[in-house]
């Protein structure tokens, strides 16, 4: 195994990570929202606060770690399209994830506290839970564009 394949495959595991992490972590939450049941949502919050910390961060570390030493390896320039476009773009990621990131810790925290009082959710949980959904869209469209190029390459 060359050092090259190493961090190609690293530089892959970590786009399904984030890719799937993120995807499975949307869909809990929505599911556990459309639920309506209080304490349900604060253990699924919570959850979803811890996945989110450990692999959706450890990967969003690693992509460009993992790519700039692909870039050196592969004696790839940073002024080629894809990679400009590509980094753009994960900066676009970035700018969406980290607000939805305090968000869920808002979030599980309104939860835990209705639960814990055994009231209704408030209204901030459900403009946060809109804006967090909202926010999934170009983010998450995103980390697809750049699967996309990432595989294509295309200029």
């Amino acid at each position: 195994m060359t050092l090259y394949f190493l961090f190609k495959f690293l530089h892959v595991l970590g786009a399904i990570v984030i890719l799937g992490t993120g995807t499975g972590i949307a869909f809990f939450m929505l599911m556990a929202h459309r639920t309506h049941d209080v304490e349900f949502i604060a253990r699924t919050a919570s959850v979803v606060v811890i996945a989110d910390a450990i692999f959706t961060l450890s990967a969003v570390i690693l992509q460009p770690l993992s790519g700039g030493l692909l870039m050196m390896l592969s004696a790839t320039s940073i002024m080629e399209g894809w990679l400009l476009a590509s980094l753009a773009l994960y900066a676009i990621a970035g700018l969406f994830w980290i607000p939805v990131v305090f968000m869920q810790i808002e979030m599980r925290d309104l939860a835990r506290k209705a639960a814990a009082q055994r009231s209704a959710l408030p209204q901030r949980y459900d403009a946060l839970f809109r804006r967090w959904f909202a926010f999934g869209f170009p983010g998450f469209g995103a980390t697809m564009a750049i699967l996309w190029l990432m595989i294509a390459k295309p200029f």
